[in-house]
């Protein structure tokens, strides 16, 4: 291969979430990447910042020592292009200067702080090679951390284009916080996903979803620790395997039986769970609330579930990067 454009680096993206910590280190191949180190850890950036608005010391701490090793890694790997980016957590945090601070000067890592319109940009670039280009439009979300992110797009352009975007203060960590790690009732559950789908009501409308979906024109597709968990309670996974579940299909019919389940069953049954555990226990209800809202709003019927998003957005970025540079300095500009 030459050793020129994106041949001539190592890349890593970096997503710091409200709730986890995730890195991929990738090198290219011919129209794609192949990733040769991951990272991911729970790390609650966002613990309590609903109610603060600070991000604590114990979770500073946590997300710290965990950038330390993603740099490790990315050192060990001869990583000379990389992207890390925050999101929710930093967004709302009032310390959240202080705290980049930080993570530079102990980590060496420059973070950065993207916005929504961003966020929905890069989960798009992550996700495109999993649209079904027969259907007009489509809706793809991220329930993260601290925030939902839906995008309305133009599947059919020759490059998939926002037509809009839209993100609500309501993730798994900020929702989790407001339900509870227990069981829920039926009430409690459909009073909270009725809170959840109002607001989506001003979006869809301004976008006549409803109409395009009756004519059979919308498809969706899900990227969330909620739906590949979903999905692979959905296959039986005797423990959760990314190859089953990226790409995979699942049905609202399905997902809302898993969700009632899950709505009923105690704590420590969902910890016991191998494709929940213990990192996800006490936030997978509210995960199931927010997509039940989802598929209330939008009933496609079925979406496609994707085990991948931001980081593979970042990558496609910087490849797209470095072969531009190549260019200019080709043509001597």
């Amino acid at each position: 291969m030459p050793s020129t454009g994106r041949w001539a680096h190592t890349y890593a993206a970096l997503d710091l979430g409200t709730h986890n910590c995730r890195l991929l280190v990738a090198r290219p191949t011919a129209g794609s990447f192949r990733v040769i180190d991951s990272f991911s850890r729970v790390v609650r950036l966002g613990e309590g910042v609903g109610q603060t608005g600070r991000l604590s010391e114990a979770a500073q701490l946590r997300a710290i020592k965990t950038l330390g090793a993603c740099a490790a890694k990315m050192k060990k790997r001869g990583v000379d292009r990389f992207r890390a980016i925050a999101t929710q957590a930093c967004r709302l945090a009032t310390n959240q200067q202080q705290f980049l601070d930080r993570v530079l000067d102990e980590t060496g890592l420059l973070l950065e702080v993207i916005d929504p319109v961003e966020e929905a940009r890069l989960a798009i670039s992550g996700c495109v090679p999993l649209l079904n280009r027969r259907d007009d439009y489509a809706l793809i979300f991220d329930i993260g951390g601290g925030s939902t992110q839906v995008i309305f797009l133009d599947a059919k352009a020759e490059i998939p284009s926002i037509i809009d975007s839209l993100s609500i203060p309501y993730g798994v960590v900020t929702l989790g916080e407001k339900i509870g790690p227990g069981e829920l009732g039926q009430q409690a559950y459909d009073q909270w996903v009725m809170s959840v789908a109002d607001a989506f009501s001003d979006f869809c409308k301004r976008n006549d979803i409803s109409d395009r979906i009756e004519q059979g024109r919308v498809q969706m597709v899900g990227t969330s620790g909620t739906v590949t968990t979903l999905s692979g309670i959905h296959q039986a996974l005797p423990r959760y395997n990314r190859a089953d579940v990226d790409g995979s299909r699942l049905s609202f019919e399905a997902a809302q039986a898993i969700s009632d389940r899950l709505r009923q069953m105690p704590l420590d049954e969902r910890i016991k769970h191998p494709c929940i555990g213990r990192d996800r226990a006490d936030l997978v209800l509210a995960g199931c609330i927010i997509f039940s809202a989802i598929c209330k709003c939008w009933p496609v019927g079925s979406l496609s579930v994707a085990d991948r998003g931001i980081r593979e957005g970042i990558l496609q970025d910087l490849m797209f990067e470095a072969d531009r540079e190549s260019r200019k300095k080709y043509h001597g500009q």
